[in-house]
């Protein structure tokens, strides 16, 4: 029988201790096993819930296990993950795998350099009913395009979820990648994207996908709560296609993530959401960051 794989946590804020702890102390084959954090008295008394330990110390840290998954700002975590990868060490990764392009490109050759395995958890897809619908759409395709929407609330007052760097990135960076990550596998790579903004930070994006297909995302964190929700659909000559995309159990979908990169770290294959899609992702996020930044903004309110 396997032994464990060790995994450590970077990370003790709002997202590391609802999903990230609970998934990696309950996942078969995973020993969880060290915190670290910018904070180190939250590393501690994180550390402390799950009879882990805590290290100040980054090396000391990557020495103590096999894995790290990641729950920090994206710019926190393409600086860390090069490091964790460069010792070694398997990747768990949040979406947006870095803050920027040439941040998410030296992730992805360090990663590939050092031989180690990746996942990066869009949370949709490692849902087992938005994988059914994945399935289901491949056989009735091709289809001619499709949309996603995601009017969510994080940057509401009192949200956990209302973070400096979504406050910074917007929804674009949060919950772009979620919508790209649902579109891709279905039309197939985006080729190319326009983007539009809105009041304060709507988002709003034409994609081209390989093959010609093409398919339009907006997505907000600054909803009223009132709004809040997601919808993906596909149209083509099978008719109109929804995913169930109602908030599901992340704690379930990060054990599936985990599952996999343990089998990806022992048969070496790489997986469909590793690091190098999520650069790609994030390439589409930084080609339309860098067309809103040359447009004027909208006043808010």
């Amino acid at each position: 029988m396997a032994q464990p794989m060790r995994f450590g946590l970077v990370g003790t804020g709002h997202w590391a201790r609802i999903a990230h702890a609970p998934a990696l102390a309950s996942t078969d084959g995973v020993e969880f096993a060290a915190v670290w954090g910018r904070n180190q008295l939250a590393a501690a008394e994180l550390a402390a819930d799950y009879q882990v330990t805590a290290y100040p110390d980054m090396a000391e840290f990557l020495g103590a296990v096999d894995a790290v998954a990641f729950a920090v700002p994206p710019d926190v975590q393409a600086a860390a993950a090069v490091r964790a990868a460069s010792a070694g060490r398997h990747l768990l990764l949040e979406k947006p795998v870095a803050a920027s392009q040439p941040a998410a490109d030296e992730l992805a050759r360090a990663a590939a350099d050092a031989g180690v395995a990746s996942v990066v958890f869009f949370t949709f897809r490692f849902r087992a009913d938005v994988r059914a619908w994945l399935d289901t759409v491949a056989r009735q395709g091709p289809w001619s395009g499709g949309s996603a929407t995601w009017l969510g609330s994080a940057l509401q007052p009192g949200s956990p979820f209302n973070t400096p760097w979504r406050q910074d990135k917007g929804g674009l960076w949060d919950l772009g990648p979620h919508a790209v990550s649902l579109l891709w596998p279905v039309l197939g790579p985006v080729t190319a994207v326009t983007a539009d903004a809105g009041r304060a930070d709507l988002t709003h994006l034409v994609l081209h996908h390989d093959g010609g297909a093409t398919s339009t995302v907006t997505v907000t964190g600054g909803a009223p709560e009132a709004a809040d929700g997601f919808d993906v659909w596909l149209w083509g000559q099978a008719g109109r296609s929804a995913a169930p995309t109602r908030y599901g159990d992340s704690v379930a979908a990060l054990r599936t993530a985990l599952g996999e990169l343990l089998a990806s770290a022992r048969s070496g294959q790489e997986h469909p959401c590793g690091i190098r899609f999520g650069r790609d992702v994030g390439w589409v996020i930084a080609q339309a960051q860098d067309q809103l930044d040359a447009l004027p903004r909208l006043p808010t309110g």
